[in-house]
């Protein structure tokens, strides 16, 4: 029976959020690594990754995660396809006792046992297009904490809630019996399954540390400054600006119809050459049809507003988007969501 997307989920009172500057990323993978340690270290998570950095255009984790469906389409909840383990990239055996322990010297080498043929960063900086005019960028991607989130809709043990103070979804562990149907229903595949516990498990935006007054680990150990956190409602705050008043970060597939919380600033690429060497500004590098793929129409509008206060500064003036964009005060990126650093402990988010 098909279902139909319900109002405001959750009916939560405010609002978390992300604005991920692509940009900026340089797919150092520092907050994956800082997700990985703190929230999946457990047995039976071995192969998640909540926060994940693929390199586009590439068939990203799970692999082809843009084919399996769900979400809504005019409000009709669309049947997806269940990601497997082996979609994820299950995690790799090495030979360490071989190599540390054998006593073969310089006769062995590090490397994975069998033969793995995929991973979560399979097809790293491969990219797209031809030389001289290839291309890639990096897309950061965690759960997207949705308005309307069609894992909650598609749980039958209501064992998925979105919090009221913050509208952070978070499954309830106790709840949960590992039907997986939120799995299917997630257009954006960012829900694991513990094969060890038989429970559904994902990003909880960090909220342990946001009740605390610190960011998400994964936006605080970013060394690109690329993520900035807060809430959408707050007017002095940077998502409020790049979202609601500037319209530069916009979220990723809005066809699917959950209504994200988090969004990308979209990639500038270098002019393209002609056959001579020569700079042709007619056709942009990263092909038009396969940003508005990602995000939608209103791609363009985002890419024009950029350029057009890049170009204001470069003549001598001065633009408040492009500050924002610098983030020259790191913790300016977390307004309202960071405490006032008083001391070195809260400075460094320990």
């Amino acid at each position: 029976m098909a279902r139909t997307r319900k109002g405001s989920a959750g009916g939560s009172t405010r609002q978390v959020a992300m604005v991920f500057d692509l940009n900026k990323c340089l797919g150092c993978q520092t907050c994956t690594i800082a997700c990985k340690r703190l929230w999946t270290r457990d047995e039976g998570m071995e192969h998640m990754w909540w926060a994940t950095v693929n390199t586009q255009p590439g068939r990203g984790t799970p692999k082809d995660w843009e084919e399996m469906g769900g979400g809504f389409r005019d409000d009709v909840a669309q049947a997806g396809k269940l990601p497997t383990t082996r979609d994820f990239g299950e995690a790799w055996k090495f030979n360490h006792e071989e190599v540390f322990y054998g006593g073969k010297g310089q006769d062995v080498h590090l490397k994975p046992e069998g033969d793995p043929d995929w991973g979560p960063n399979w097809d790293e900086d491969q990219g797209g297009g031809e030389y001289p005019n290839s291309y890639y960028f990096y897309l950061p991607r965690i759960c997207n904490h949705c308005t309307h989130p069609a894992c909650l809709e598609a749980c039958p043990r209501k064992a998925i809630e979105k919090r009221e103070e913050d509208g952070v979804v978070l499954i309830n562990e106790d709840r949960c019996r590992g039907y997986r149907f939120c799995m299917e229903a997630c257009p954006y595949k960012k829900i694991y399954f513990n094969h060890a516990r038989k429970v559904a498990q994902k990003c909880i935006f960090c909220f342990p540390r946001v009740d605390q007054g610190v960011a998400p680990a994964c936006a605080r150990m970013c060394p690109g400054r690329v993520r900035f956190a807060g809430y959408l409602d707050d007017e002095a705050g940077p998502i409020h600006k790049l979202v609601k008043q500037w319209k530069v970060a916009i979220p990723l597939h809005p066809e699917y119809g959950t209504e994200p919380n988090i969004y990308y600033v979209p990639p500038l690429a270098p002019p393209r050459l002609d056959e001579n060497g020569d700079i042709d500004e007619s056709n942009p590098r990263i092909p038009d049809e396969y940003l508005e793929f990602l995000f939608g129409p209103t791609v363009h509008d985002a890419l024009a507003i950029l350029k057009k206060e890049m170009e204001k500064t470069r003549a001598g003036g001065s633009s408040e988007l492009m500050d924002l964009l610098i983030s020259r005060r790191w913790l300016d990126m977390f307004h309202e969501l960071e405490r006032d650093p008083a001391s070195l402990e809260w400075s460094t988010g320990t």
